[in-house]
């Protein structure tokens, strides 16, 4: 489901948000008030909402939607695991071969990141058996998860849908 969501070019999953543009409050001055810079998307398929009021532009807001969006839908979307789509298998070698180093400005960063919670979500929540299906360490796993705060309470908030306990944050 996700997969067919985030694989749209921008002006696609666009079309498929109701956009509502207003007046952030907040500092700026006096510019910040005249103008309905703020963008809030929300995709009417999967019921997902962000915002986006940093800028004074509105297609900077905008596009900081967007991405927004497809992070949300790679947090809270989840797919079947193992992947059945060719782009996510070759994610799911890419893993294995890299072992999760990826730093969050890499494009490839947010779609790992829902594989990763995709099969956690598979495996019931049980970190041994999803780093053994994704091909690297318990250890890895875990410092991937935690290098990143929403990802970490995702991975807790499927954690918790099987009765397990909360990760505590490695130190």
């Amino acid at each position: 489901m996700r997969h067919q969501f985030t694989a749209l070019s921008d002006e696609q999953l666009l079309r498929q948000c109701a956009v509502d543009t207003y007046r952030a409050s907040g500092p700026g001055g006096q510019k910040r008030n005249k103008t309905d810079s703020a963008v809030r998307l929300r995709h009417r398929p999967s019921g997902l909402q962000v915002i986006a009021e940093e800028s004074r532009s509105q297609h900077e807001n905008k596009q900081r939607a967007l991405r927004r969006l497809r992070q949300r839908m790679y947090l809270l979307l989840r797919e079947a695991f193992p992947p059945t789509a060719p782009e996510a298998i070759a994610l799911l070698r890419e893993i294995a071969q890299h072992r999760l180093k990826l730093g969050q400005r890499d494009a490839r960063y947010w779609p790992t990141a829902g594989l990763v919670l995709d099969a956690l979500a598979a495996y019931q929540g049980h970190l041994a058996a999803t780093a053994q299906a994704l091909g690297i360490s318990t250890g890895q796993l875990v410092r991937f998860l935690a290098d990143n705060d929403k990802l970490w309470q995702q991975a807790n908030h499927i954690r918790q849908q099987f009765a397990l306990h909360r990760l505590h944050f490695p130190s």
